[in-house]
């Protein structure tokens, strides 16, 4: 059940507002990073400010902003560049972190005396705003300025599951030896990232978490805004971490229909046994989707019970089911979302997911014991 009673950091004003006064302010945030007007935080989404409005009307003196993937107010494509420019709401300077740089320059930190992180994750390897993290953390790192991360529930928390990042397919869609789902608020795995030592040099940052009140892993949470263009609502945000395995390959996955991440399909899955079909069209957030005006035969996951993991159920039904199966998979971006080679292997040679599944065990286990030591929450 969802806490009625439940303070995300943003709203607590009175725990970070005093540490921010006096002092030149960067924002790393997006369309998520805001304070919700309604005390029980319920989700109404004309009930909220922006953070970056809400600092500037506190008198805070933030001076710019950084924007991640999908960009400041969250209409980019995925894996589209996203470029510097002008908030035109706030006049602030945007910095992007998903064009040229992912990373915030010397250059860019100048003048700052603090920076705040403050987005909405939803706890998946593959989704790039941890990476964003964890270089912000870096870069400030290295130049001497403290992060203070606004802690936001994972809508995800729930369980720790899926294959372990393998050292040598590391890059944005995994920095670190985690598993794909892993179980912590964006607040918790800041902690992790700094006692683990996984930034360059093992270097630290001067980082303050603001915790939620009220708030637990085996809560529900409904996001009150999407986190992304993609994942327009909980069962999308549910889905996302079993259906975002199709993202290496040749498969779509509801891309260029109203049904981002609640459905997938391709022109060459067996029409016998998919007889669910549905054409990609140019729509926010995939001007140019996977088989765009072909016709794909799939399946509309739409009404599935809510899942508590991740599911090889879907993505081995269609590989049996694939009438090209030299087109399925685009190997080298399979594996970087999959963390692993050893995956598209197991599903070629006809594994079950019971056998693959027995396969992640050891290292689950190995990382929820590292997991232990930097939960906030029970």
């Amino acid at each position: 059940m969802a806490d009625t009673n439940l303070r995300i950091a943003a709203n607590r004003t009175e725990a970070y507002f005093p540490l921010l006064k006096g002092k030149k302010v960067g924002l790393v945030a997006n369309q998520t990073s805001v304070i919700f007007s309604d005390a029980r935080e319920t989700g109404i989404e004309t009930n909220y400010t922006h953070l970056a409005d809400s600092l500037l009307s506190a008198g805070i003196d933030l001076v710019k902003v950084f924007a991640p993937e999908h960009g400041f107010r969250g209409t980019a494509d995925a894996g589209e560049e996203v470029e510097d420019g002008v908030d035109r709401r706030s006049g602030l300077p945007v910095i992007s972190l998903y064009g040229q740089n992912r990373k915030p320059s010397k250059t860019h930190l100048e003048g700052l005396d603090l920076v705040v992180f403050d987005i909405q994750d939803v706890g998946v390897r593959f989704y790039t705003y941890i990476a964003t993290l964890q270089l912000v953390m870096e870069a400030c790192a290295e130049t001497g300025i403290p992060v203070m991360v606004l802690d936001r529930p994972n809508p995800n928390a729930q369980y720790v599951d899926g294959p372990t990042m393998e050292p040598h397919l590391t890059g944005f869609l995994g920095l670190n030896l985690i598993p794909l789902v892993y179980g912590m608020t964006i607040g918790e795995y800041a902690t992790m990232v700094n006692g683990e030592g996984w930034m360059d040099n093992e270097i630290k940052a001067d980082l303050t978490v603001i915790p939620m009140e009220n708030y637990r892993h085996d809560a529900t949470y409904s996001l009150p805004i999407k986190p992304s263009p993609n994942l327009p609502n909980d069962k999308a945000v549910n889905l996302y971490p079993s259906l975002g395995l199709f993202e290496g390959t040749n498969i779509n996955a509801g891309r260029g229909t109203d049904g981002q991440f609640q459905r997938y399909g391709a022109p060459f899955l067996n029409k016998e046994v998919f007889t669910f079909r549905y054409t990609p069209e140019p729509n926010p957030g995939a001007k140019n989707p996977k088989h765009l005006g072909e016709v794909c035969y799939g399946q509309d996951l739409s009404t599935e019970p809510e899942l508590r993991k991740v599911s090889l159920e879907y993505i081995l039904k269609a590989y049996r089911n694939c009438d090209r199966k030299d087109l399925f998979f685009n190997t080298s971006g399979f594996s970087k979302h999959a963390g692993t080679e050893k995956l598209q292997k197991q599903i070629e040679a006809g594994l079950s997911e019971e056998e693959i599944r027995m396969t992640w065990k050891t290292d689950l286990d190995a990382f929820q014991k590292i997991r232990s030591k930097y939960l906030l929450y029970p």
